[in-house]
């Protein structure tokens, strides 16, 4: 079963625990931390006018948020297992990936959309570049249309 069959939302082994560890940092620390500031600011008076209050307050509620959007996405999470030994980009794998059009080299590994930085080299499986690439050989060159126009990707090597 796929994550798109299951309704969840694929992601790799190491973006699950990433996530649990951020919003176990949120649930602990950063809720302590509100709290200390909530505090704080209650001891400065008058609630009516007390704008550190106030901006505390808001903190919290975008904390709050924070930590449901991240408890949400733990409960759809789908880990896909990665198979390194195929002969394929596929997700969770890395391959050297040449820009044909610009003359760049990137190293890419295919994660899920919520892992997806491509500062850091990890590309979204959904995106339109990935979604081109997954499935692909070592020397395959794939069109890809773009906001700047086409541009052409060729996959020059997988790593393990």
């Amino acid at each position: 079963m796929s994550p798109a069959d299951s309704g969840g939302e694929a992601i790799t082994a190491q973006g699950l625990e990433s996530l649990q560890t951020e919003l176990h940092e949120l649930e602990t620390t950063a809720r302590r931390q509100m709290a200390a500031r909530i505090k704080f600011a209650r001891e400065m008076g008058d609630l009516k006018e007390n704008a550190e209050y106030h901006m505390a307050k808001d903190a919290q509620a975008h904390l709050e948020t924070k930590i449901e959007r991240l408890t949400r996405r733990l409960a759809d999470a789908v880990v896909v297992e990665v198979d390194r030994g195929g002969d394929t980009f596929a997700f969770g794998r890395t391959a050297e990936v040449l820009d044909v059009d610009g003359a760049r080299l990137h190293a890419w590994t295919i994660v899920g959309a919520t892992e997806a930085n491509l500062a850091q080299g990890r590309l979204s499986g959904e995106s339109p570049v990935g979604r081109a690439l997954v499935g692909r050989n070592e020397g395959d060159t794939v069109e890809v249309p773009t906001p700047r126009g086409p541009r052409t990707y060729r996959i020059e090597r997988l790593l393990p």
